[in-house]
C-alpha cells in the first residue's frame, strides 16, 4: 500500500485546478458568492478534511523495505516539480481573467496557492536538493525560484543541517518562544545566512562574494526573470498574485520548520562542539495519510540522521520526540501560541 500511497503526493498540486474549475461552474451560473468560496477549497481540505482522515487511517509505525525502483521514486519529485510551473501559469493566468473574484476570493486565491506552493514547490525541492544527482538538486533550486526562496536550497544543506537545534540555528525555534516572535526572525536570518554561506565558499577560492559563481545571484536572477515573465504576460495584478503567494509558501515554510524542531537542543560538549545531530534532535509524526502526501517529510528525525536517504527509505524512529498529530494540525496549533506551549511544553525532553 505504501508503495503507492505516496502518489498522494498528487492530491495537493490536484487541489488547485480542482477549486479553480469548480468556481468557473459556479461563476458561468452567476452563483459569484459560491465560486468565490470555492478559492477556500484546498485550504478546507488540507486543513480540515486531512486532519481527520490523518485520525481515521491511524499511524505507520512500521519500517517495512518499500519495493519498487530507485527510478521511480525518484520521477515523482521530478513530476511535481514540473507540475509547479504548469500550476503557476494555469493560476496566473485563472487570476487575470476572473473578473468575478471578492475580496475574499483573492484571499483564498493566494493563501490557497500558497499554501499549495510550500508543498508542492518547497517541501519537493526540499527532497530535491539533497540528493547527489546535480541535476535533481539543480532542479530542487529551480523549483525554489518559483517561490522566490532559493536562498533555502544553500541555507538548508549547509546551514539548517550542520547546527540544527541549537542557538546557531534561525530554523529551531526555542522553549516559548511564540510563532510570530520566530517567523520573521527566522526568515531574515536564514536568507542572511546563504549569503555568507556562499561569500564564505567562494573566498576559499579568492573570490568576491559578487562574483557571478555566487549560487544566490544566479537563482535570483532566475526569480527576476520570472518576475519579469509574469508582468509581461500577466500584468502587475499577476506579479501581485505571485508575491502574495511566494509569501505565504515562504511562511509556510518556516511555520513547518518551527514545528519540527521547537524545543529541542542539542547537547554542547566540554570540547564547545556540540554533539552530532540525531534523531532525538527532531519531532516526528507517525501519522500514515499525511505522511505519504508529505513524501515521508514527518519522519524528520530519520531525514537529519540520514540527509541523502530517498523519502520511502526513511524510518520511524519510535525513541524520537512524536507529535500529537500530522503536520497540518500541528500547523494551525502553531497559529495560537498558549495553547501550542500547553500541548507541546509537556511533551519536551
Amino acid at each position: 500500500m505504501k508503495r503507492f500511497g505516496f502518489l498522494f503526493c498528487l492530491i495537493i498540486p490536484a487541489l488547485m485546478p480542482a477549486s479553480l474549475l469548480t468556481a468557473d461552474k459556479f461563476a458561468d451560473a452567476q452563483l459569484t458568492s459560491l465560486a468565490n468560496a470555492a478559492m477556500w477549497l484546498p485550504l478546507v481540505v488540507l486543513y480540515v478534511v486531512l486532519p481527520f482522515a490523518d485520525y481515521a487511517l491511524g499511524r505507520d509505525r512500521r519500517n517495512d523495505q518499500v519495493a519498487g525502483s530507485p527510478a521511480i521514486y525518484a520521477a515523482l519529485p521530478v513530476s511535481c516539480a514540473l507540475i509547479q510551473f504548469a500550476l503557476l501559469w494555469f493560476v496566473l493566468n485563472f487570476a487575470v481573467s476572473a473578473n468575478w473574484l471578492s475580496v475574499s476570493g483573492w484571499l483564498g486565491l493566494v493563501l490557497s496557492f500558497g499554501i499549495v506552493s510550500g508543498i508542492n514547490a518547497i517541501n519537493v525541492a526540499h527532497e530535491l536538493i539533497h540528493k547527489k544527482s546535480k541535476l535533481q538538486t539543480w532542479l530542487g533550486g529551480l523549483l525554489l525560484t518559483s517561490v522566490a526562496y532559493a536562498g533555502f536550497k544553500i541555507e538548508h544543506v549547509r546551514g539548517h543541517h550542520v547546527w540544527v537545534s541549537t542557538p546557531k540555528d534561525p530554523s529551531s525555534a526555542k522553549v516559548s518562544q511564540s510563532l510570530f516572535h520566530f517567523l520573521p526572525r527566522s526568515i531574515w536570518n536564514n536568507s542572511q545566512n546563504a549569503w555568507r554561506l556562499e561569500a564564505k565558499r567562494l573566498a576559499v577560492f579568492k573570490l568576491s562574494a559578487w562574483h557571478w559563481r555566487n549560487e544566490m545571484l544566479w537563482w535570483y536572477s532566475i526569480t527576476i526573470a520570472i518576475a519579469a515573465v509574469i508582468t509581461w504576460q500577466f500584468e502587475i495584478i499577476g506579479l501581485m498574485v505571485w508575491a502574495g503567494v511566494a509569501l505565504m509558501a515562504i511562511t509556510s515554510l518556516e511555520i513547518i520548520n518551527y514545528v519540527e524542531h521547537y524545543g529541542l537542543r542539542r547537547k554542547q560538549l566540554p570540547s564547545s562542539r556540540f554533539e552530532r545531530p540525531s534523531p532525538q534532535d527532531s519531532w516526528n509524526s507517525e501519522f500514515w495519510l499525511s505522511n505519504q502526501m508529505l513524501l515521508h517529510l514527518q519522519r524528520h528525525s530519520d531525514h537529519h540522521a540520514n540527509p541523502r536517504t530517498q523519502y520511502q527509505h526513511l524510518k520511524n524512529h519510535t525513541d524520537a520526540p512524536q507529535l500529537p498529530a500530522g503536520y497540518a494540525t500541528m500547523f494551525l496549533l502553531a497559529l495560537v501560541p498558549p495553547l501550542w506551549f500547553k500541548v507541546m511544553n509537556s511533551r519536551l525532553p
